[in-house]
């Protein structure tokens, strides 16, 4: 990975040994990694510099990793991936639902875990492309809906007010592969190869929850939602008539 992609990974955990393996991990693998102790050591380096991920314990002493991830989340769209030693599924659904782009459960596999950031950051990666300029969005592609505007080659969604809804990766990705192909139902592992690949270990709770995200941001009433549906015994299917422009 040369200096110039060099990408910046944020740590956070109170395990000093966590922070010395996932340094010595991610460092060996090419990128350049920041770990502190706790949330005021977060806020303080993020306040400093620019990060492509944050790696959040959700244990922390004397600190929730949930409000921290939230918290974070009200500010930024970074990702986030949130690491636990608690078997507990109500806890990844609930971080998920809350902030988290992904969770990991200790003790983890390093190939795994590189794995999961490597996808991520790929998917930053395009993310973060700047918009282009007003004189050259002609070239984008773009699909809408309603007013709505989806940007693919700006990675952005745009409200029929004109204003963007930030999007995280994974939200974006999950809304793109719906919107491709309007009408479709889709069976929920269908749409975990469309967003994230099947090479990782996600649980099958991870698309509800980006799809409660997706209609709290789009459906004008997310309990009796307009656009994404529920197919029973499928899975979901974008209701609309989608348009290229």
């Amino acid at each position: 990975m040369s200096e110039s992609v060099r990408q910046r990974i944020l740590v956070v955990d109170d395990e000093a040994d966590m922070r010395e393996l996932l340094q010595d991990l991610f460092e060996d693998s090419g990128y350049d990694v920041l770990t502190v102790s706790n949330g005021q050591g977060m806020r303080d380096a993020l306040q400093e510099g620019a990060y492509s991920l944050v790696i959040l314990d959700l244990r922390l002493k004397g600190e929730d990793g949930m409000l921290l991830a939230r918290e974070l989340r009200e500010s930024s769209s970074i990702p986030i991936m949130m690491l636990t030693g608690k078997g507990d599924e109500t806890d990844r659904i609930l971080g998920l639902e809350l902030a988290a782009d992904d969770f990991l459960m200790k003790p983890f596999n390093n190939r795994e875990l590189l794995a999961r950031v490597r996808a991520m950051l790929r998917r930053t990666t395009q993310l973060s492309k700047p918009v282009a300029r007003k004189d050259d969005s002609y070239s984008h592609e773009r699909l809408s809906f309603d007013g709505w505007v989806l940007d693919l080659t700006g990675r952005e969604l745009i409200r029929p007010d004109g204003e963007t809804e930030p999007l995280t990766y994974g939200e974006f990705a999950l809304l793109e592969a719906l919107v491709r192909s309007p009408n479709r139902a889709f069976s929920r592992d269908q749409l975990l190869e469309a967003t994230r690949g099947m090479n990782t270990d996600v649980f099958d709770r991870t698309i509800d929850v980006l799809i409660l995200r997706l209609r709290r941001k789009i459906e004008p009433n997310p309990r009796q939602p307009t656009y994404i549906r529920t197919e029973r015994g499928v899975g979901y299917i974008f209701n609309g008539n989608v348009i290229q422009c």
